[in-house]
């Protein structure tokens, strides 16, 4: 395996399109050991400034088993790939970590990055460290269509908002 040069940057050197990233080439969300993590595909979440912090907020279901990883580790990390790797980020999306083991069925590896791990195979990597978190309710939503389209099994996302406390970019 070739192992790729990456160079830290600040999150204000950020020079890519987010919105694009997010929804179009998706996400991995990374957490956990090298000995146990898990990780899953995301293409709902967002970057900007609270708290005098650039921060990322992402968007976790409750069946998920991502959830345990990055409720259970201060860490995690976002993870954004080439092209080449849809079909890993595919895998990733329709399969649970309960069942196989998705980092070796998608032929990742894992590396460290400065408080967690990462996904060598990444061309960027955000690592974020939580700040907040809430479950979504029913009652908060002023648009009841957003239910009805995205929650008709009532099983809200869990929001956490974290802050951005490195960014790896591929040399």
């Amino acid at each position: 395996m070739e192992l790729k040069t990456y160079r830290y940057i600040s999150p204000y050197e950020l020079n890519e399109n987010i919105f694009d990233a997010l929804n179009n080439q998706w996400m991995l969300i990374l957490a956990g050991s090298r000995e146990k993590h898990n990780s899953m595909t995301a293409s709902w979440g967002g970057f900007g400034i609270l708290w005098n912090k650039p921060v990322a907020f992402i968007f976790i279901r409750p069946q998920r088993y991502t959830l345990e990883f990055v409720e259970q580790n201060e860490f995690f990390t976002l993870n954004f790939f080439d092209e080449k790797w849809r079909s890993t980020l595919e895998l990733c999306g329709s399969k649970s970590g309960r069942d196989i083991d998705k980092t070796k069925a998608a032929g990742l590896s894992i590396t460290d990055s400065i408080n967690g791990i990462a996904f060598q195979e990444s061309r960027m990597v955000i690592e974020c460290r939580k700040l907040y978190a809430d479950e979504l309710k029913a009652e908060n939503f002023y648009d009841k269509k957003l239910i009805s389209d995205h929650y008709p099994r009532s099983d809200f996302h869990k929001l956490f908002i974290a802050e951005i406390t490195s960014v790896y970019q591929e040399v």
